[in-house]
């Protein structure tokens, strides 16, 4: 059932431009409650409106949909342990200033890696990104303060990797794609699906914008619309698929996959390891921050005020969002695709975001309990 107040607001914003097209889906229990599809999934070249079923490339979504999940299966499994030393996995990282990362501390971006550097630009190819990451300068001490760090959970990719001998989406489609049942989501999207994923921007402009001037000419930057291909410049030189960005999905099954974090609605995961994605590991730092996720006790979050200090989410850079209320056992998805069809620079939409949490969690609590 569509929400008139919540699919007016998204209206208002794809006519001031702040994005192509949305979909929203809110949840109780698993079960979609609130949901609709509004605007143009694609707008250049040819035009797509967006529905229910519309493919979106989720880029950070992935890091915990796909590379937390994945981490906390293997936590389970004692196949990995969340204070070992990530140069127990990766020798790469055997080194001084190295050997004290945790993958609690990658998980929880507490490891003190930079936030983004162009692997494609420092690496010869995929081999040597491992090692370009390990050599970077460390921005703080593990374990001292939060800075959000794409390299993280590259790394994290690469460490489940390295323990499967297996490719990520290969591992993600065993383990998590396959058990659910998963038909639209999926690393590298088939060709003949193109039509129906929504589009991102015309070649890489705002990521050759944050590039040292000296280092961009030589590169063989994507000028095409970047459409069924993944948007984030790291992950495509990686294959498409990395433990950063890569996954592509819908509304419906990215509620398949949130509600794996969620003890009553879990099938992959046992009830007891779901408190991980709601505990705070991060007090006292700038940001309140569990298993792979981000708390809603953060400052500033995109989650709003009608969401409990204990809820987590994670936003993706092409503009999509996914929040669960593990106390009320809501959650929340907005997936848009602010990059497309917009010229530099891309909108800040959390204010929108916000909007979208405050308008669901207050028509949830007006709607009779027996229809929801």
């Amino acid at each position: 059932m569509r929400d008139d107040q919540i699919s007016s607001m998204l209206a208002e914003r794809i006519a001031a431009g702040d994005f192509p097209s949305a979909v929203y889906l809110v949840a109780e229990r698993g079960q979609a409650v609130l949901a609709d599809a509004l605007g143009d999934a694609v707008k250049d070249s040819e035009r797509h409106a967006a529905t229910l079923n519309t493919i979106y490339d989720l880029a950070s979504l992935t890091k915990p949909l796909a590379t937390g999940l994945l981490c906390a299966k293997y936590l389970e499994r004692g196949e990995i342990v969340l204070d070992d030393s990530i140069a127990r996995y990766l020798p790469e990282f055997n080194l001084d200033d190295k050997r004290a990362i945790t993958l609690r501390q990658l998980l929880t971006h507490t490891a003190g890696l930079p936030a983004w550097r162009p692997l494609y630009l420092l690496s010869s190819d995929r081999e040597r990104v491992l090692q370009t990451i390990a050599q970077e300068p460390l921005e703080s001490a593990p374990g001292t303060h939060v800075r959000y760090s794409d390299l993280g959970f590259i790394t994290l990719g690469f460490m489940l990797e390295r323990i499967t001998g297996t490719s990520l989406p290969e591992i993600a489609r065993r383990e998590i794609f396959e058990p659910l049942k998963l038909k639209r989501t999926f690393f590298n999207p088939d060709k003949a699906l193109i039509t129906e994923v929504a589009a991102c921007e015309i070649g890489n402009a705002y990521e050759r914008g944050m590039c040292d001037a000296k280092q961009v000419d030589n590169y063989g930057w994507r000028e095409n619309l970047i459409w069924g291909e993944v948007h984030d410049g790291n992950a495509h030189f990686l294959g498409g698929a990395a433990g950063h960005a890569g996954l592509f999905s819908t509304a419906q099954e990215t509620l398949r996959l949130a509600t794996q974090f969620l003890p009553t609605t879990t099938e992959l995961l046992k009830p007891e390891t779901c408190a991980l994605f709601r505990t705070n590991m991060t007090e006292g730092m700038e940001e309140a921050r569990s298993f792979a996720w981000q708390l809603a006790a953060t400052p500033d979050s995109a989650a709003g005020p009608e969401l409990p200090p204990d809820s987590f989410g994670h936003l993706g850079f092409t503009g999509t969002s996914c929040w669960n209320d593990p106390v009320r056992e809501r959650t929340y998805i907005l997936l848009t695709n602010r990059t497309h069809a917009r010229t530099l620079p891309f909108a800040n939409i959390n204010s929108v975001r916000r909007n979208f949490h405050t308008l669901a969690a207050q028509a949830l609590e007006m709607k009779p309990r027996s229809s929801r």
